[in-house]
Parts: C-alpha cells; structure tokens; sequence
C-alpha cells in the first residue's frame, strides 16, 4: 500500500427527488487498499459505488479516479478503463460459454486476439474455472457465476475495482473460495472498494473499513486503530477468588470498565476489562499483579469483531 489515493471524493452529494442517497461525502482510498464499506440497508453505499464506477451522475461534488478528475456529461473513457465494477444484479448470458462470455467483454476493452486468450487462461485461473472454460453458463452453480462475473470484471487489469454485495447469497463454502481470489486480487496491488453485509468476510481482507449511515460516512479508517480506538478488551483469570484484583482493577488509571466475573469451574473467576494502556503497560500490570500474590491463570487481550465495531461506531454515533 502507498500513499497515493486512487479513490478521492470531496462534498459528494446525490439526490434523487427529496431523497438525498449521498450527504456531502469526502473520502480518500489509497493505492493497495482493500476499503470494505459497511452499513444498514439504505445507507447510501450502492448509491456511492454506482457513482464510482459512472453509472449513476452525481448531483453535486468532485470524483477523482486515479488522478483523473471525472467530467461531467462525458464517456471519460479514460477512467473506465482503469475501473472494474460489479454490481450485485450483474446479468450473465446463460447461452454462452464461460470462454465466449470472457471473450466478449474482452473485446469491448479492445484487447486483441492473442493477448486476450492469454488473459483469458489467467483470470480463469485466478477465479478457479479453469476446467469450466468450455461450459455453458447455465450450467455453472452460484459461486461459480459469481466467481466468473468477478473474472469478467478484472478482463482488462483495472487498477480500482468496485464490487457490491459481491457474496450475497453464496453459501460459507463458495464465501470462503470468493474471499481468496480478492486476497490474491489484493496482493497483485489492485485497489478495492468493497461493500457487503458479511461482515466476518470483510474483516479477514480489508485494510480499512468505512461506515455508512444515511448518506455519510459516521467513520472511516484503519481497521486496527478502530479496534484500539477506545482500549482493547483484557481477559484476566485467577485459580481463587481474590478481592485485591477486584479492588486493584477499580482504581488503576488505565482501566476504564469491568465486566461481570463470570464463576470457573475449577472454583477460579475471570473477567474482561477495557484497558487504554499499551503493550507495556499490560506487561506492567501483569508483573504487579504477580507481585502481590494473586495467582493468575490467563491474562490476554481479546479481540473486538468488526461487527463491534459496527455496532459501536455506527449506530452509536448516529443514535
């Protein structure tokens, strides 16, 4: 990942009659970012990819692709061909060929004969259909269809590609297949906008995730540091009960809550409390405890799920 954006938008509006789908919105997506976009139904993220990618205008606000700013009321053919997007009703054309089809939307990026086989062979490969090349599409499960409209999308080597809802309705087998072509999409240095409500999918890939909420992004960053944002979750077990830690823990700086102790069955106790500290001064707490005699048995940081993250970030901010 670099430092230069691939994806800036700045004040981006689109409204439809008295309905405004997109809120002055302004982001910046980085070359080599998986960006996953989450939020509720009708939050605005269909209605931002589809601006992305040129296929809907917008009503107000600047888009620049790659450098390229996009111009209004022009093919800006130019920026088409750096984009890849998949929409999640892409249709497929049942009677043709997996490789006729590939072929096809080949040629309308004016790839020549000799190069375009090769191209052919190569997304194959990457989405895992290989031995499907000669097949019908109306033959092809789901997942493969998915996978295949995703070998379509990338024909052309685009540098940003924008892909909605892409594993809707895939069962976890094909989900896990899918997820690995757009890890192996992110190591080739493609630059990904992705939207879904599979949240668990998009926290083993994105780098960087953005909330949606009513047309606005309620927060948008790294996805590490939004788990850190507001201190990790510490798992403390002792062997017996033992009020000093209880009594310790309530008046330590750097513990903000506790959980419920929940009872062990080995007559032992645990409990979670969120720790602001860093790594070192969780070594420090650890070593007093030790210090004073309480015997602990597990002392570890727990991690928050992205669908936490959600939770805690998007409707609480908006609430």
């Amino acid at each position: 990942m670099t430092d230069v954006p691939v994806i800036q938008i700045h004040q981006l509006t689109k409204q439809f009659d008295d309905h405004i789908a997109v809120d002055q919105l302004s982001l910046e997506v980085y070359a080599g970012e998986v960006y996953g976009l989450i939020g509720p139904n009708g939050a605005g993220k269909t209605t931002l990819i589809r601006l992305l990618s040129m296929a809907d205008s917008p009503t107000a606000g600047e888009i620049i692709i790659d450098g390229q700013k996009m111009a209004r009321n022009e093919a800006n053919a130019a920026i088409k061909r750096r984009i890849g997007f998949l929409p999640d009703d892409f249709p497929l054309y049942d009677d043709l060929s997996v490789n006729d089809y590939l072929e096809y939307f080949g040629q309308l990026y004016y790839l020549e004969p000799e190069p375009l086989n090769q191209r052919v062979s190569e997304v194959l490969a990457l989405v895992n259909l290989e031995h499907k090349r000669s097949s019908l599409i109306s033959t092809l499960s789901r997942g493969m269809k998915q996978r295949l409209s995703l070998a379509r999308t990338v024909i052309h080597r685009p540098r940003l590609l924008l892909l909605d809802e892409p594993v809707s309705g895939l069962d976890p087998i094909a989900r896990i297949d899918y997820c690995k072509t757009i890890k192996r999409l992110q190591s080739e240095g493609i630059t990904i906008l992705i939207s879904s409500h599979i949240l668990s999918d998009l926290e083993d890939f994105c780098t960087t995730i953005g909330i949606m909420e009513q047309g606005r992004l309620v927060e948008s960053g790294r996805l590490q540091s939004l788990y850190r944002r507001e201190g990790q979750q510490l798992l403390i077990a002792v062997l017996e009960p033992d009020s000093r830690l209880e009594i310790f823990l309530e008046e330590h700086p750097l513990v903000t809550a506790q959980n419920e102790w929940v009872e062990l069955a080995g007559g032992g106790r645990k409990l979670g409390v969120t720790f602001t500290g860093s790594e070192a001064d969780a070594a420090e707490l650890l070593r007093v405890l030790i210090l004073e005699g309480i015997r602990v048995s597990e002392f570890h940081y727990t991690q928050e799920t992205l669908e936490d993250i959600f939770v805690r970030l998007g409707y609480q901010q908006t609430s």
